[in-house]
């Protein structure tokens, strides 16, 4: 049985933290789906469509380097919905500190009532991009700042090309 698992986030950018969770991630399982929460009270700066180019262009390549399968969608319902529509029993979740740790162990517990099959895995940042939030990208990105030490090359161009107008 292969090991699916689904990694569910924003990702409004894509960041240097994502993409270390996803570089651990692509070797615990034989299939990722990275998956766009979509919510409608919500004003991303990237669309839909720009976050689904990005992830693939980001993630597609480190997946597969290791022989992982690799996906991206996006859900507007439970992640825990989304993870059983798509088979997956994993759900990777990436921690920064102490604060990430304790929200997502509430989570974790939440889920695991709804969805007794579906297992979390805690993946650690490393320590070079524990301080990378994609808010903080977004902010420093909106006042001209330099983020191409936080983000993939080809988002830091795609957060210049939109703050250029």
């Amino acid at each position: 049985m292969p090991r699916i698992a689904l990694y569910p986030g924003s990702f409004d950018p894509v960041t240097n933290g994502h993409l270390d969770v996803v570089r651990q991630a692509v070797r615990l399982c034989d299939r990722l789906i990275v998956a766009i929460g979509v919510h409608p009270g919500k004003k991303p700066l990237f669309s839909t469509q720009e976050r689904l180019e990005m992830v693939e262009a980001v993630f597609a390549p480190l997946a597969a380097t290791v022989h992982c399968a690799f996906d991206c969608t996006t859900y507007d319902n439970l992640t825990v919905t989304a993870a059983q529509r798509v088979g997956a029993t994993i759900l990777i979740r990436g921690l920064r500190d102490g604060t990430d740790l304790d929200y997502e162990m509430q989570i974790a517990g939440m889920n695991e009532t709804m969805a007794p099959e579906l297992h979390t895995v805690f993946i650690p940042a490393g320590v070079s991009v524990r301080p990378i939030t994609a808010t903080l990208v977004r902010q420093i990105a909106q006042m001209g700042g330099d983020v191409s030490a936080f983000v993939p090359p080809q988002v830091a161009h795609s957060l210049k090309t939109k703050f250029a107008g």
